[in-house]
Parts: structure tokens; sequence; C-alpha cells
């Protein structure tokens, strides 16, 4: 299995796609669809109508890579956002990669502390 940088941005593209779209028309689904750099340091990862497969498209230093995930049962929990594209962290990428449903998980809410005076 790859491992991807925590720093990396993911971005989903929310709705379906024609999964017989290669390297260069998701590249340019990036930079027109979705109106990003697909040469910028992230992942665009996007999935097909049933919901059964995953291609994941980056830029490393030479070239385009493809990564394509096919689950033979079961479906995976694409997030319900109304956002044409929503950004994940790498951690929450491989969350949706392992079937967890993004929507349904709550994080405590970030708490900023003073000292007391």
């Amino acid at each position: 299995m790859f491992t991807l940088g925590a720093d990396l941005p993911v971005y989903l593209h929310r709705d379906p796609i024609d999964f017989r779209a290669g390297m260069n028309s998701l590249a340019v689904l990036v930079q027109e669809a979705m109106a990003l750099d697909p040469f910028q340091p992230a992942v665009f990862a996007f999935c097909n109508r049933r919901r059964d497969r995953i291609k994941l498209l980056f830029f490393d230093r030479s070239g385009f890579v493809l990564v394509l995930k096919r689950l033979a049962e079961d479906k995976f929990r694409w997030p319900r956002r109304p956002d044409l594209i929503v950004t994940l962290t790498t951690e929450e990428l491989h969350w949706l990669l392992d079937g967890i449903d993004l929507d349904a998980m709550v994080r405590h809410p970030v708490r900023q502390y003073q000292l007391a005076g």
C-alpha cells in the first residue's frame, strides 16, 4: 500500500464521474470543473455512480499517478456535503478508503484556553 504525506490536501469531486476517464481527462476535470491546479501537491479523488470504485489522481515529481480501488462488495460512503469540492485530510481519505462514513463522525471541537488571570 502507498502512503501519502500527512500535510497533503485531498479534494473530492462530489458528483460521480464516467470511470472510463483516464489521467488526462481527470486532470482536465480538476482544472476546469474543480478550478484547481492538477499539478499542485494534492490528491484528487473521484467515484463512480455505484460508489463501488474510487480513483485517486496526483502528480509526483515526474508525472501523474492514478490509483483505482474497486470494492468486491459494499459501497464507499461518499460525503454528502453540498460543496462541489470537498476537502479532506489524508487521514480522512484513508478512513474513506476503509469504509468509514465521514458524515457520521463527529470530532471533539477545537478548544482555545487562556490562563486564568
